[in-house]
């Protein structure tokens, strides 16, 4: 049986001060209310707060999995203002998010630059969390399941599968992103089964039973326990309401 996944993604919000409050206030909420049997959390600050957090999750004990917004590809070199994975992994990160749309669509990540993300977070024994979807205009046309499809393609073809099972896969329908707009959970349920049915042809049925699959996209507390009611949603990749401690405790408990 797969634990669910439960991530806070800050994105570019909390400096160091504010992360360590926040975690503060989740310490107490987690030791009041524990992660439930079957269920991980993992709290993903901005680059900036990644040694405060992790400072915190460890001398107190914290049940939250350290993880990260991005790396770059290569482990070192001439890349000024990039973090590799293997600077992330000496922090004590276990998850790294690869391929969030904001940054395919913000920053010009290609399928190719998502697949070498992955390929480094891998090298450095930390698991990825790759993020697939498909925009308003794409949904509208028929063409949603052949987006993520390909893009599915584009990071996992190839690899192994017990590699492949290891990962998590987190479907964010673009536009329900940061708009208050979320997909209905048979929305969800549908393209989180045919995200785990491509991962059947490509890497085996081993890997997409034990593949994990996150919805993200406008999830909040109301939403949640419906979401994660569905057969083939594994977790959650929480963006707004994840800076809220409260909110993102309930929603681990959801």
């Amino acid at each position: 049986m797969r634990n669910l996944l439960i991530s806070a993604n800050w994105k570019m919000n909390n400096n160091h001060f504010e992360s360590i409050e926040a975690v503060t206030k989740l310490s107490a909420l987690l030791r009041a209310a524990p992660v439930p049997a079957g269920r991980e959390a993992s709290l993903h600050p901005p680059f900036t707060s990644l040694r405060s957090v992790q400072t915190m999750v460890e001398s107190e004990a914290v049940p939250l999995a350290l993880g990260a917004q991005t790396c770059h590809w290569e482990d070192r070199g001439a890349y000024t203002g990039e973090v590799s994975a293997e600077f992330l992994a000496k922090l004590g990160v276990r998850y790294v998010i690869c391929g969030h749309s904001e940054r395919r669509a913000g920053c010009g990540e290609t399928d190719v630059i998502v697949r070498a993300k992955v390929d480094a977070v891998l090298r450095q024994r930390m698991t990825p969390i790759l993020c697939v979807g498909e925009t308003s205009s794409e949904r509208e046309g028929g063409e949603a399941q052949a987006r993520v499809r390909s893009q599915l393609e584009a990071a996992l073809s190839e690899r192994p599968g017990d590699v492949v099972g290891s990962m998590v896969i987190a479907y964010e329908p673009i536009w329900a992103i940061g708009t208050g707009v979320n997909a209905t959970p048979a929305d969800a349920q549908e393209m989180c089964h045919s995200i785990r049915s491509v991962v059947l042809e490509l890497a085996g049925g081993a890997a997409a039973e034990s593949l994990r699959v996150q919805y993200g996209g406008s999830a909040t507390p109301t939403n949640a326990a419906e979401l994660l009611a569905e057969e083939d949603v594994d977790g959650l990749l929480v963006g707004g309401a994840s800076l809220d401690p409260e909110k993102f405790v309930s929603m681990v408990h959801a």
